[in-house]
């Protein structure tokens, strides 16, 4: 859209060259520059934010809560108190989360003044959505994903609740960023600040682990070959000192029964996982009418392993189960369809576009064969797709949440390839009916 209004005022000058000092100058100013479009969607993003927090407590309503956001505060106020990590899994895998809540409890003092830093810091986190989309695709794209960004409720539901969501998504984004820029540019500092935030991106929450894993894919992925064989002969000791060391204190902790609490924790959670939610045939964390009820095979036959003789033996069930999970990620939307009223065709389309548009811009990534360097975007949503299939997909959508701006990222890249020729055969248009009424038809 942005290039289209370069063509065409390069045509107007052509045209009128008596203008062509003014529209450059128009051009340069505003049309060129990243902040005009950036500040108004930065505004427009802390101000929905803000505003929703403010919004609550002025009709009445107390800020969202549940039983993890209690145990997460707990568990900051006993740190407070006596600094002391547990060895539960929620302990170890959530640390990184669960020492900022922790600090900025110290800090703030109050939940309530956490939550409004968390909607600032979501607010201001479209700054890195439009970096990131402008560094992959173009201006345009990232105007269209900031603007999805700045108007989405889930973003801003999940700001007002106290948990790991909101600011893992910021972290996330700060993450991507920096490592977009470590590639663009020979500077050290991004290349240290991508590390770091990669460091902690692990150690953030438990999906973390499995985003970092295709952080390190997409390196792989884009990475030259030279690059490598060079990497690895500077730092191949370097390495194995690191992959010996972190065995050997893994054997030492396991020898010690030190990780027994860590390994008994995981193992009770995944046992609620299979014979709560997979058994029940749940596509959700709650019944569903579309669930696929079975009656499963609890025989531990397979290594002695709950977990592997669980989806061994029930296989072909779980897999219908994922495939109706597969269909539910894309929203609830697609079991509520109704085509036989008008408003119901209103709300299936109102729907379907953006579906439509994020498949049409991973196919135009393709074609265009920009995939490969900007599948980081693609990536961090396979992520969020596959913790969904796995485990289940919670009622508010709150697992695919830090998906959400690469998603409004593909979106918009979409909505570009489809709306510019469109646009160019507009300015033609308007172009041509300007040179018939300035006089120079036959």
């Amino acid at each position: 859209m942005l290039q289209l209004s370069r063509q065409y005022l390069a045509k107007v000058s052509r045209n009128y060259p008596q203008y062509k000092d003014l529209l450059l100058r128009i051009y340069a100013k505003y049309l060129n520059n990243d902040y005009v479009y950036l500040f108004p969607l930065l505004f427009i993003s802390v101000k929905t934010r803000v505003q929703y927090f403010y919004y609550l407590p002025a009709i009445g309503q107390p800020y969202p809560n549940s039983l993890d956001t209690q145990w997460y505060l707990n568990y900051a106020r006993s740190m407070l108190e006596h600094f002391q990590i547990g060895k539960d899994m929620n302990d170890i895998l959530y640390i990184g989360y669960n020492l900022l809540l922790t600090l900025l409890l110290a800090i703030f003092k109050t939940p309530e003044r956490i939550l409004l830093v968390q909607g600032i810091i979501a607010g201001l986190s479209l700054f890195f959505v439009y970096k990131i989309a402008s560094m992959l695709f173009n201006r345009t794209t990232a105007v269209i994903a900031c603007y999805s960004y700045a108007y989405s409720w889930k973003i801003t539901l999940w700001s007002v609740y106290l948990l790991s969501d909101s600011l893992f998504i910021s972290l996330l984004l700060v993450c991507v960023y920096f490592l977009l820029k470590s590639k663009q540019t020979p500077k050290r500092r991004y290349k240290v600040l991508f590390v770091l935030s990669f460091i902690y991106l692990l150690v953030f929450r438990p999906m973390g682990i499995v985003t970092g894993f295709f952080i390190v894919v997409y390196l792989l992925i884009c990475m030259p070959k030279a690059f490598w064989v060079k990497f690895w002969r500077i730092y191949v000791w370097g390495l194995v000192a690191v992959l010996a060391a972190g065995i050997g204190a893994f054997v030492y902790l396991l020898s010690g029964n030190s990780l027994d609490p860590l390994i008994a924790s995981m193992q009770f959670n995944a046992k609620k996982v299979l014979y709560n939610i997979y058994a029940n045939g749940w596509i959700y964390d709650t019944p569903n009418a579309f669930d696929h009820p079975f009656r499963p095979n609890y025989e531990i036959n397979i290594l002695n392993s709950l977990i592997l003789s669980f989806i061994i033996n029930n296989w072909a069930d779980i897999a219908v189960i994922y495939l109706k999970r597969a269909i539910a990620f894309i929203g609830p939307w697609v079991w509520l369809t109704n085509l036989h009223t008008w408003e119901g065709i209103r709300l299936f389309f109102h729907h379907l576009l953006p579906t439509f548009f994020f498949f049409m811009g991973t196919l135009f990534a393709i074609w265009n064969r920009v995939f490969r360097q900007s599948s980081i975007v693609w990536l961090n949503i396979f992520t969020v797709f596959i913790f969904c299939i796995v485990f289940f997909i919670d009622g508010l959508y709150r697992y695919k949440a830090p998906g959400l701006p690469f998603i409004y990222i593909a979106i918009g890249y979409g909505m570009d390839r489809l709306l510019r020729p469109a646009l160019r055969n507009l300015i033609n248009y308007a172009e041509k009916r300007l040179w018939i009424k300035s006089g120079h038809s036959q």
